[in-house]
């Protein structure tokens, strides 16, 4: 499957059980003088609006490009009530947005499916001189508790093609080509997840590179994940950990 089409049929598992980003990340932006209250935004890689919506309620104008026609439209469903959220079918390679009109672009959980080269050719068109770019993960933990290792060895077992997808797979050569060497910074913070069994498998079915319900491995795999889940549950919840973690800088 290609990458334009992978999460077509994970739209609402994805709304529901994705991680939102920490409440703090907008604070640090600011305090790193790459957000105002005027910052016009390009969010590459919108998905369904999680990382628009966090600029949106500062009141910032935030063109949502995204290629994937499921992921938009429910974006521009649930940010229907924000005027300052300007819906865009474009791709991080091509964003159809006009030149040097763009303060701040920014990548959630998006760009390492860019075409590296061509997306930073696109970035550096149209961002306005002086402009930053901000690519941010939310960075599962997959050895900090009991828990996590038993969940990442589970993705491992039912996984279609999770390690080449892996956005791990990015590394600082990666950062290097993109920003210009050493040319950013990278700050992490803490988030978290709390789930029931029924959100624990939410939260599986989002991804992409994990079978979905008419696969043949599905019921068994439901069946592993509840075990695991009961195995490791605290009053009916378990807690998924991330470090979300944050490359800033401006392109050379």
């Amino acid at each position: 499957m290609n990458s334009l089409n992978r999460f077509s049929n994970r739209v609402e598992n994805y709304i529901k059980y994705r991680p939102d980003y920490p409440a703090e990340l907008i604070g640090f932006l600011k305090a790193e003088d790459l957000l105002t209250k005027e910052s016009v935004i390009a969010d590459i890689g919108s998905g369904t609006g999680i990382s628009a919506s966090l600029f949106l309620e500062e009141g910032n104008t935030v063109h949502g490009v995204e290629p994937n026609k499921e992921m938009r439209e429910a974006a521009e469903r649930l940010l229907l009530g924000y005027r300052n959220f300007k819906s865009v079918d474009g791709t991080a390679e091509a964003s159809t947005l006009k030149d040097k009109s763009i303060d701040l672009i920014i990548a959630g959980q998006a760009f390492h499916w860019f075409d590296k080269t061509k997306a930073r050719e696109e970035f550096k068109r149209i961002q306005k001189p002086g402009g930053n770019v901000v690519l941010m993960w939310n960075d599962r933990r997959t050895d900090s508790t009991q828990f996590l290792q038993n969940y990442e060895d589970f993705i491992k077992m039912f996984a279609t093609d999770y390690l080449e997808v892996n956005h791990k797979n990015i590394d600082e050569e990666t950062f290097d080509d993109f920003f210009g060497k050493a040319n950013y910074e990278m700050q992490s913070l803490d988030n978290y997840q709390y789930f029931d069994l029924e959100g624990l498998k939410g939260r599986i079915l989002s991804s992409s590179y994990m079978p979905s319900e008419d696969h043949k491995d599905f019921a068994f795999m439901m069946s592993v994940l509840k075990k695991i889940f009961n195995r490791f549950q605290e009053n009916g919840k378990v807690t998924i950990e991330y470090d979300t973690k944050i490359y800033y800088g401006k392109i050379k």
